[in-house]
C-alpha cells in the first residue's frame, strides 16, 4: 500500500462565527466549536484513509481564549499519525478579528479516527510519509501520547472506586482540600 504524504490530507477550513453560536455569556459556544473540530478531523482524516473514518477519541480539548460573534474561526488540520486503521489528526484553532487583524490560539487538539469499510468493518489506511521536521516530530509526539494514555488505563483499570476505602488518610488529604467532609461516625 502506497502512502500519502502529510500535505495529502492537510486541511484548513474557515468559518465566521454568528449569533445563533453563542451561549449564555455571549461567546461562542465550545460545544459548537468541538462540533466543528470534529467535522473538520473528520475530513483530514477521510481523505488520508480515502474511505469513511469515525472519531473514536479527542485528547484533551482545552478552550485558551474565547470566541467573540463576528470572528473567524480558523481550523488546521493535519494527520499526525497513523496506525493499522486509526489515524491521530492534530488540529489547531485560531480565532481572527477581521476588523483588527488580531489572530489569537484558542484550542490544539488531537483526534484518533478509525477508517471504515462499506460493510463498517475496520480496515487498513494508507502509511504517512514524513517529509519534514515537523511532520516527524507530530508523528513521534503522537507516539509518545499514545504511550502515556496506555500508562494511564493501566493505572486507572487498577485503582476500582467502588472498593475505595475511607480511612484516616484519606480523611487527612481532604481536610488540604476544598471540601468539607460531614459524613457521621459509624
Amino acid at each position: 500500500m502506497q502512502g500519502h504524504p502529510v500535505s495529502f490530507s492537510s486541511t484548513t477550513i474557515t468559518e465566521l462565527m454568528v449569533p445563533a453560536h453563542t451561549n449564555f455569556g455571549g461567546k461562542v459556544h465550545g460545544g459548537y466549536v468541538l462540533s466543528l473540530m470534529d467535522k473538520v478531523a473528520y475530513t483530514c482524516a477521510s481523505r488520508h484513509a480515502g474511505t469513511y473514518c469515525v472519531t473514536v477519541s479527542v485528547d484533551t480539548v482545552n478552550f485558551l481564549q474565547p470566541v467573540d460573534v463576528g470572528e473567524l474561526l480558523v481550523f488546521q488540520a493535519s494527520v499526525n499519525f497513523v496506525g493499522g486503521s486509526s489515524i491521530v489528526v492534530g488540529m489547531r484553532v485560531t480565532s481572527e478579528n477581521v476588523q483588527t487583524r488580531v489572530t489569537r490560539h484558542t484550542n490544539t487538539s488531537y483526534f484518533t479516527m478509525v477508517a471504515k469499510g462499506e460493510d463498517g468493518r475496520l480496515v487498513k489506511v494508507p502509511p504517512l510519509v514524513l517529509e519534514t521536521e515537523d511532520d516527524v516530530r507530530r508523528y513521534a509526539a503522537a507516539l509518545k501520547r499514545r504511550e502515556l494514555r496506555q500508562q494511564a488505563a493501566v493505572s486507572m483499570k487498577a485503582f476500582d472506586p467502588d472498593h475505595f476505602t475511607v480511612d484516616e488518610q484519606i480523611t487527612e488529604r481532604l481536610g488540604k482540600e476544598r471540601c468539607i467532609v460531614n459524613v457521621p461516625a459509624q
